[in-house]
């Protein structure tokens, strides 16, 4: 902690340590059970809670004070904190009709000590941060309940602000769409601010930008001092953040993992490198390359392609007339191979949607654009230019930052989420974050049908709407999962004429995530839907639904996780209730072009090229080969990653910190 922005020194680590924390991180998560610690923590909070909800609420408010004053003179331990938990369930029950089960104290005194509760979904996590947030909150302790996207952000501030408020503490939500910087700053204020990880990211690095890399007062006027002015080089009212206190992580397996693997980059307009025309240019010379003639290599997996020395001496032939930036070997090279990329790796409708004639990346991990984004190196656009959009400047960066280093900076972290099992290790050796299971508040009841391997895609498609009739024609409500926009979309023209009406929720129908959510559990009611569908959003049963046998959930492919498939098995059969899914994929689906060897695909295709879908453990265990490779390679380019921030930290050792 430095200064008046309090943020953790990351020490500095080598392959050892981090190889060692994480196989410690996976052998915690299999003997470290908090077990009795944890059983009794529950028990002390059901004691302290005994007698308080026939208490005048005047009285009730006078033991919040009470308790906030030892929490402010002893910090969080097991005591207090036991105490502060009990008043904050009873206010939750008067304020907003929902009382903490033992399952959600559990989870938040897991998040309260640093670790990850892995909660089923549908346990109820939104409430579950409360009893943290609201100890720490009270204790004086400045806490970001960090999740996914605005929506999220937005409802759970709205629908949790009645218990803050009758416990005295402020409240604070930002969102893409609050640009102004003082109202900003008045949210970060707040005792408790909700907000998603890019935002914050972002705001912590226009504070490091303004700071000029110095975090202190002291050192923020000696920088101004030796710049030749007597101020500091950023007053504490130029400053968006208080500094990173506490922060509680929900769907941490998406923010810590899945979004970790590639930097963040604070930019601002720039000028642009090349005349629009180039663009126009490359595009036209990667037309004329041919792969068969071995001219360009792809590497899918990596999503990169690379010029061979044929191509090379071919591209000479071809760009000689034009001059310009042509000349140059290294531009030439740097702008074909952006352009072939752009023709050959990134797909409209699965990597980016084209809206109001601008070009939106689409986040392949929660199916929602992401309109502030864009890629590097001239590469977005090379797409706007293969799209016939106006080509915007190249932006030039000012700082950068990878969620591995900004998260690591907190003073305490927590997080939840459903599905971070598989990651256990990752988590311990990158985030410090154990991971601890808590236990259901109720059995579950979801079943798991069986996973029907098709040759084509076409037939997958077939049952996909066959199985969708049947369940339909029984009234059971349907969801269905796709990868891509355009999958999603392929399937409801399926499902349309086949006389099957349905939703459709991608990332063209974002503005509409909650009205067509709230809709999905109606009897008969199909949904199509993208990985955007639901996460951490309840799919509410209607009435009679349940006796039917709840929702059916049908994966279409399998992710290239098996935590991102178990978030969307976890629509179903949430709280209790009834549900079940099961997985109808192909064997031209893209994670068996990606991480499986051809020459087993062709095999496997033949064995069941002229057989009804097959359900036999040879393809079930091939696709989960393919998944485990998807999944190690992902985990390689998080790792690597986070070695080059390490190299860039140490070649700019005597420079300052990178951001």
């Amino acid at each position: 902690m430095l200064g008046s922005y309090p943020e953790r020194l990351l020490a500095r680590t080598n392959w050892l340590d981090e190889t060692t924390h994480r196989a410690m991180g996976a052998l915690a998560r299999r003997w470290f059970r908090p077990g009795a610690r944890a059983a009794g923590f529950v028990d002390q909070v059901n004691g302290a809670g005994a007698g308080l909800p026939g208490l005048p609420a005047q009285r009730l408010l006078e033991r919040v004070r009470e308790v906030q004053e030892q929490l402010l003179r002893l910090g969080t331990g097991d005591e207090v904190a036991a105490r502060a938990f009990a008043l904050i369930r009873e206010v939750a029950a008067r304020t907003l009709g929902m009382r903490h089960f033992d399952s959600q104290v559990m989870g938040g005194w897991v998040i309260l000590n640093g670790m990850l509760a892995e909660m089923e979904t549908g346990e109820g996590k939104t409430l579950t941060a409360t009893l943290p947030a609201c100890t720490a909150a009270l204790a004086g302790i400045p806490v970001h309940i960090i999740t996914v996207n605005d929506y999220l952000a937005t409802r759970d501030a709205q629908l949790m602000s009645p218990l803050y408020q009758v416990l005295g503490l402020t409240v604070g939500v930002v969102t893409e769409e609050l640009k102004d910087q003082r109202a900003r700053q008045a949210a970060y204020s707040c005792d408790i601010t909700y907000c998603t990880n890019k935002q914050l990211a972002f705001d912590y690095l226009r504070d490091r930008v303004s700071m000029g890399t110095r975090r202190g007062d002291v050192q923020r006027l000696i920088g101004g001092l030796r710049r030749g002015g007597g101020a500091p080089a950023a007053r504490s009212g130029e400053l968006i953040l208080r500094g990173l206190c506490f922060a509680i992580v929900d769907e941490a397996d998406s923010v810590l993992v899945d979004e970790a693997r590639t930097p963040l980059i604070l930019s601002r307009q720039g000028d642009g490198q090349f005349d629009p025309a180039v663009y126009g240019q490359a595009l036209e010379l990667a037309a004329r390359l041919d792969q068969k003639r071995a001219e360009f290599a792809v590497r899918s997996s990596e999503r990169h392609i690379a010029l061979t020395e044929f191509g090379k001496a071919r591209l000479v032939e071809l760009a000689m007339p034009l001059g310009g930036p042509w000349a140059s070997a290294r531009r030439r090279h740097m702008l074909v191979e952006q352009a072939l990329s752009a023709r050959h790796l990134y797909l409209r409708d699965q990597h980016y949607l084209v809206r109001d004639g601008c070009v939106q990346i689409i986040d392949e991990n929660t199916g929602r654009v992401m309109p502030d984004r864009s890629w590097e190196f001239g590469l977005h656009q090379m797409v706007e230019a293969k799209e016939g959009c106006a080509v915007t400047g190249v932006r030039d960066s000012l700082a950068r930052i990878t969620y591995q280093r900004f998260f690591r900076r907190y003073l305490r972290l927590g997080a939840m989420t459903g599905t971070a099992r598989e990651v256990a290790g990752e988590l311990w050796s990158v985030y410090g974050l154990r991971v601890v299971e808590v236990p259901s508040h109720k059995p579950s009841r979801r079943s798991a049908g069986p996973v029907r391997v098709h040759p084509t895609a076409e037939a997958r498609w077939a049952e996909v709407v066959a199985r969708v009739r049947l369940l339909h024609n029984q009234q059971r409500p349907v969801l269905i999962g796709t990868r891509s926009v355009a999958a999603s979309e392929h399937l409801s023209g399926l499902l349309s004429r086949a006389d099957l009406a349905h939703e459709v929720l991608n990332a063209r129908q974002d503005r509409r995530e909650a009205e067509i959510i709230a809709l999905a559990g109606q009897a008969g009611r199909i949904t199509v839907a993208t990985n955007m569908a639901g996460r951490g959003t309840d799919i509410r049963l209607a009435p009679g639904v349940a006796e039917l046998g709840g929702l059916h959930v049908i994966a279409t492919e399998l992710n290239d996780a098996r935590r991102i498939d178990r978030q969307l098995f976890g629509r179903c059969g949430r709280q209790g209730e009834p549900g079940s899914f099961e997985v109808v994929c192909s064997l031209d689906d893209e994670i068996l072009r990606s991480c499986g060897p051809h020459h087993i695909t062709r095999l496997l295709r033949q064995i069941n090229w002229r057989r009804r879908p097959r359900t036999s453990r040879v393809e079930g265990l091939w696709l989960q080969v393919a998944q485990r490779r998807m999944e190690w390679r992902y985990a390689r380019i998080r790792r690597a990653l986070l070695k080059q921030e390490h190299r860039v930290g140490d070649a700019l050792a005597f420079a300052g910190p990178m951001e």
